[in-house]
């Protein structure tokens, strides 16, 4: 048999990985880190996958970022396919033995009703061979990432028209509360009309947040749009300028009475509320996402959980 006869190795998964984590992160640096091994090892058994196909470079090392050759791109997709129907395989193997494993990417935002730290750590404790990354940020950023698949699951804010394409389990229901110091005109009312809150300073969240849509849609409703003085990311930081005189802040009911320095009151009536849910993407799952999903709903309270559902 001559040489071009032989037959060629069939190229190792690891391989395969690490080339795509290559392309994806654009370094062999970066690649290598994130699977936890030297760089030289990386760097070697792309050269070994180089090989397995025919000797073609795969990728152009000659930059400042590492970019597949056109060889590479062609081989791209193919590395791709081979990887996620490895993955597709192990999940159909777990699924008849009853097993649980596998990666989970969680989002949440930083509401104090639900203890996401307490439900994650009895999570793991139930399912140890699960990992899970999580991540922090408004509820419109974690709808999109549920949306392109790039995350599995999310704690959120239910504020705003539900996008299509996502579920939702509402874990807790959360009034909308006005916060303001201590030397305010409207210390000592338990609840105000929105209208009285046409001409006020206000201190919110960033536009995404579920508690500042739904109040945005109640002045609509009201026939104006609330003037915004500071917006900002994080509920304690709303708190604090409240505190200090620089606008009204508007925050979920179970944040703004934990904050001593603010007087706190409800919105309309009946006052605005919001839900705080767990949403995740409308089709069928890994079995980790499954098991997350009845794990939350073992853990609330069901009554709740299932007088607040769609």
């Amino acid at each position: 048999m001559s040489a071009g006869q032989r037959r060629r190795s069939i190229p190792d998964l690891r391989h395969l990985e690490y080339f795509v984590s290559v392309v994806d992160e654009g370094s062999f640096t970066k690649a290598a880190m994130k699977a936890y091994v030297a760089q030289s090892g990386v760097s070697a058994q792309i050269r070994r996958l180089e090989r397995e196909l025919g000797g073609g470079d795969l990728l152009d090392r000659t930059g400042t970022t590492v970019r597949p050759t056109a060889v590479g791109e062609a081989v791209l997709p193919y590395a791709r396919a081979a990887l996620a129907a490895v993955r597709e395989a192990q999940l159909v193997i777990d699924e008849m033995v009853g097993l649980v494993r596998g990666r989970l990417v969680i989002g949440s935002i930083g509401s104090r009703r639900v203890n996401i730290a307490e439900l994650l750590a009895g999570f793991h404790r139930t399912y140890p061979a699960v990992d899970i990354t999580l991540t922090e940020a408004d509820s419109l950023s974690l709808e999109e990432r549920l949306l392109t698949g790039s995350m599995d699951a999310a704690i959120v804010s239910r504020g705003r028209d539900r996008p299509s394409g996502l579920a939702y389990q509402d874990l807790v229901d959360d009034e909308i509360a006005g916060a303001v110091c201590a030397d305010d005109s409207l210390v000592g009312l338990a609840n105000i009309d929105i209208d009285a809150l046409r001409d006020r300073d206000i201190v919110t969240l960033q536009p995404g947040a579920g508690t500042r849509s739904r109040f945005e849609a109640a002045c609509k409703k009201a026939g104006f749009t609330p003037r915004i003085r500071f917006e900002v990311s994080d509920p304690a930081v709303v708190a604090e300028l409240a505190a200090h005189g620089l606008g009204l802040a508007i925050l979920p009911a179970s944040f703004a009475t934990s904050v001593d320095a603010l007087h706190c009151f409800t919105i309309g009536e009946p006052p605005l509320r919001a839900q705080v849910a767990l949403a995740w993407r409308d089709a069928p799952g890994s079995p980790a996402s499954r098991a997350l999903l009845a794990y939350a709903r073992s853990v609330y309270d069901q009554t709740l959980i299932f007088s607040l559902q769609p």
